[in-house]
């Protein structure tokens, strides 16, 4: 097979940008630095990015004022995803899917949903209404008994490789039913980057997505360019593989033209 070091082509699932032209709230006690398109722009100068996804953080709680400005900003290639409430109106849904949003986050690692069939209900309703997704902060070691009430989701997908190497059982099982996996904040982890890859790839091919998870706010390690050489290493530079890791997965599944 005909191998390559790096991609030649990148969407870059999961950046966050903060604007101070719009309100950010303390979270557990702490708020960010700005992080504008500007500075994320310099931060992958160089690297072959066709576009990403921008992610609500905590800080932005459910404010899609600064989301839409940065999508409108980015142009063609960028998607968002958004915190929202469970009583958000139809409407609302689709107003924002003609700014390009295209799913919703759900903050379990800090304790901010507890309720998993009211979750998979929501993930049901948003797809229903715009082929919406739901995405999932989770601590995998946390999943045992979600996953499966998870899996009944038509579209899901979870960040950060599930953050936990002792729940990459777990991770695996939903990747073999069809979720996307983030392979993304990399010092956020305690998972062998290089043998999670191999071990989700070969359970579903279309299951991984790359993001940067820039800035890597209360990240012990931010994204680092080599980052993606463990990825390229762990799919041994097949080019195929490479291609579907760092660009295909991710076109499909936020609905972004190639």
């Amino acid at each position: 097979m005909e191998k390559q070091q790096r991609p030649t082509r990148i969407i870059d699932t999961h950046l966050h940008i903060y604007d101070g032209e719009y309100p950010l709230i303390e979270n557990q006690g702490f708020t960010p630095d700005n992080f504008t398109i500007a500075d994320y722009q310099k931060r992958v100068s160089g690297m072959p990015m066709k576009g990403g996804v921008v992610v609500s953080g905590s800080f932005q709680g459910f404010d899609q004022e600064y989301l839409k400005a940065a999508l409108k900003a980015l142009g063609d290639g960028y998607a968002g995803v958004t915190q929202l409430p469970g009583s958000v109106s139809d409407e609302k849904i689709e107003s924002l899917n003609q700014h390009g949003i295209r799913g919703v986050r759900v903050n379990l690692k800090r304790g901010v949903h507890k309720d998993i069939d009211g979750i998979v209900e929501f993930g049901r309703r948003i797809w229903d209404l715009a082929g919406w997704h739901l995405e999932l902060y989770v601590d995998s070691r946390d999943l045992d008994d979600m996953v499966p009430t998870l899996v009944k989701l038509p579209k899901l997908s979870i960040d950060h490789l599930g953050m936990a190497k002792s729940g990459l059982s777990q991770i695996r099982r939903l990747a073999d039913a069809g979720v996307s996996i983030k392979a993304s904040g990399f010092g956020r982890t305690e998972v062998n980057i290089k043998e999670a890859v191999q071990l989700l790839y070969q359970t579903n091919p279309e299951c991984l997505m790359f993001g940067t998870d820039l800035p890597g706010t209360r990240n012990e390690r931010p994204f680092e360019p080599s980052d993606i050489d463990t990825i390229v290493a762990a799919l041994d530079g097949e080019e195929q593989a490479v291609d579907r890791v760092f660009y295909r997965n991710a076109c499909a599944f936020y609905k972004l033209p190639e």
